[in-house]
């Protein structure tokens, strides 16, 4: 394995949502990830691509053998990944309070979704519900109709897997001058909560409203910041926030420069929505990209992911490609000296647990 986690050992508890993503990014990092799973399976499908560099290994975590070599795999680690319900693990015999006094350097990562205490910490929930807790599907949205949730962007992934590589990653550092373990509560409500600082910023600014019917960013109102149909029923994406890009708009749209001079009056933005949806109803999608293509007027075409595979920008940069028939994201963020990998085979969870043991 290459990369700049080469040599990091992650015992990774198979489940869905956060915990895989995450355990995928510290593999594609070079990190040797052992996915223990259920035997027999679980409750979820095996999912391509997330799961991609893991060394699997199969067990029965009722029977006490197979605890006790779900304990050898934790002694030989760095890093450890679950996301049951908070107790689970302690009840299985493998909680921080146990691991943590038979290897002091372990960093034990937990994510859920409402984290480990508080009234709801044991109730059931999806991204869903985190994100609307959290205070940002309010905010997300056609103010016509109920808030749209990003698919399970924001939570799951966002708010859970990206903080809880952060919270090991941060672990990691300071290990190496404390030489201890710890444990991390990787909360999705804290994660989503934690990103609405920027908006929380601009609100307190003033840039920015929280009614959906007046959010610039809202994606929906104003004529500046939204999405428009195209004559052959696709989309274009249009952002020019600053006036100088929105000239450029204007003279790629034939239009008068003064054209979106009234954006900043709330008031006009479905007058000059309604100026853009005209124009860009002329044209096919394709055919306004190629028009724009090259300029400063914050536009581009929406595309497909396997459109996105195709486009100069992501194609040239690789950002997405096809490996073992299925398109694949490369790894994220890119290093000079140390690139991430996409993973190939990987040895069986006996293989890499004797190998640890060795």
């Amino acid at each position: 394995m290459s990369g700049p986690l080469s040599g990091l050992r992650v015992v990774e508890f198979a489940g869905i949502g956060p915990g895989p993503f995450a355990g995928m990014l510290l593999a594609d990092m070079g990190a040797e990830v052992l996915r223990i799973d259920r035997a027999g399976g679980g409750d979820w499908p095996e999912i391509p691509v997330v799961s991609r560099g893991r060394s699997s290994l199969a067990l029965d975590l009722k029977d006490e053998e197979a605890i006790g070599t779900c304990l050898t795999a934790i002694d030989h680690a760095d890093v450890l990944i679950e996301g049951f319900r908070p107790g689970v693990m302690e009840r299985l015999g493998l909680g921080p309070q146990t691991v943590l006094k038979r290897n002091r350097r372990l960093i034990y990562g937990r994510v859920t979704g409402w984290g480990q205490d508080g009234p709801m910490a044991l109730l059931a929930g999806h991204d869903i519900n985190y994100v609307s807790i959290a205070g940002a599907l309010a905010i997300i949205g056609d103010p016509a109709r109920p808030p749209s949730p990003p698919l399970n962007l924001l939570g799951d992934y966002a708010g859970g897997s990206l903080y809880l590589v952060m919270g090991i990653l941060a672990a990691l550092h300071e290990r190496m001058s404390s030489g201890c373990g710890q444990v991390i509560d990787a909360a999705i409500v804290d994660g989503v909560s934690s990103m609405l600082a920027p908006l929380l910023g601009m609100r307190a600014a003033e840039v920015i409203e929280f009614d959906r019917a007046r959010n610039v960013l809202g994606g929906t109102e104003a004529p500046h910041y939204r999405c428009y149909t195209c004559l052959d029923g696709r989309h274009i994406a249009v952002g020019p926030l600053e006036p100088r890009f929105r000239a450029v708009l204007s003279e790629k749209l034939g239009l008068a420069p003064a054209t979106l001079s009234g954006v900043d009056d709330k008031e006009q933005w479905a007058r000059l929505s309604e100026t853009l949806a005209t124009a860009f109803a002329e044209r096919t999608r394709d055919e306004w990209a190629e028009v724009f293509a090259g300029s400063d007027a914050c536009v581009s075409p929406v595309l497909t992911p396997e459109e996105a595979a195709a486009h100069p920008q992501l194609g040239g940069r690789g950002a997405l490609r096809e490996v073992d028939g299925l398109l694949q994201p490369a790894p994220a963020p890119r290093f000079s000296r140390t690139p991430g990998t996409i993973p190939g085979t990987r040895p069986t969870g006996l293989a890499l647990l004797a190998d640890w043991c060795s």
